[in-house]
């Protein structure tokens, strides 16, 4: 590999990094709120805003940019701190996260915040939003890119399945579908909830390219995503594979880490993990 590419690996593992850390200190501030689907979605969060999407910071609308959408909204807060470390706003407004009169409600709104493309929190609208702005970018025929994270928990909702299979017929391969697989939703495991089954194999059934990586192998993931595809490729869906908080040993062992309201316990935890956090980027 040569330096360059070493170079913004590094990068992006910092900005993983940064993001975990802050995220963590604003959910804290709060004192409540989705700390175990904000921090498995960082890793990906790092990749695209730090070595993959044609974004910019000064001119968020810009029509050349790329689009993101977070279809499980709760996990803004990862989102926020991810847009104000690119320079989107300043990092001292995630202090104001879901607070009277903030600009950075509980779950991600476009007509609030700088950086963000959709307005997401019901579960299921935010793929059929994705699909909806890839559909047109094709139409237009732009090169534009779309990206968009969905939750295990989320695809409950038959919304996303009907977008799936537009995405598919359409060819919508200027769409890349990210699936936070953490195993965990809001009552309970998974595999408790909804009878598993594979990820990969049902996404290539319906005619997607679709494969499965860590969730935080960042190297992995740029890899994957660094070339757009061709126009004879297929959309590609991409499982991550992921914990759900990552990055917080104690938050990662709770059987259910969807909202948590921050006690003496959790805090000390917290504390220590951005204390061996920041050791790791000094």
């Amino acid at each position: 590999m040569n330096s360059d590419y070493n170079e913004k690996v590094k990068e992006m593992k910092k900005l993983a990094a940064n993001i975990r850390i802050n995220t963590l200190k604003s959910l804290t501030n709060l004192g409540f709120g989705h700390y175990g689907g904000s921090l498995s979605i960082v890793e990906i969060l790092a990749v695209l805003y730090g070595g993959i999407m044609n974004v910019d910071a000064k001119n968020p609308h810009w029509e050349g940019r790329d689009y993101f959408v977070l279809s499980k909204g709760h996990a803004g807060p990862a989102l926020y701190t991810t847009l104000a470390l690119k320079g989107f706003f300043p990092l001292e407004e995630i202090y104001t996260l879901n607070k009277n009169g903030t600009n950075l409600p509980s779950h991600p709104d476009r007509l609030k915040t700088k950086g963000i493309d959709a307005t997401t929190g019901s579960l299921g609208q935010g793929i059929s939003i994705a699909t909806g702005i890839a559909k047109a970018l094709q139409i237009d025929k732009k090169s534009n890119r779309v990206f968009c994270i969905v939750g295990d928990g989320e695809i409950n909702e038959g919304q996303c399945w009907e977008a799936f299979q537009f995405i598919a017929h359409h060819n919508l391969n200027n769409l890349t579908v990210f699936l936070d697989y953490n195993k965990k939703q809001l009552d309970g495991a998974l595999d408790e909830i909804i009878k598993p089954f594979s990820f990969e194999e049902k996404m290539k059934s319906f005619g997607f390219d679709a494969v499965t990586v860590k969730g935080n192998d960042i190297e992995k993931m740029y890899d994957i995503l660094k070339v757009p595809r061709k126009n004879n490729e297929k959309p590609l869906f991409v499982i991550l594979d992921t914990i759900k908080g990552q990055g917080v040993e104690y938050i990662e062992k709770l059987k259910n880490s969807h909202h948590l309201r921050l006690t003496d316990e959790l805090k000390r935890e917290i504390e220590k993990a951005i204390k061996d956090l920041e050791s790791e980027v000094e």
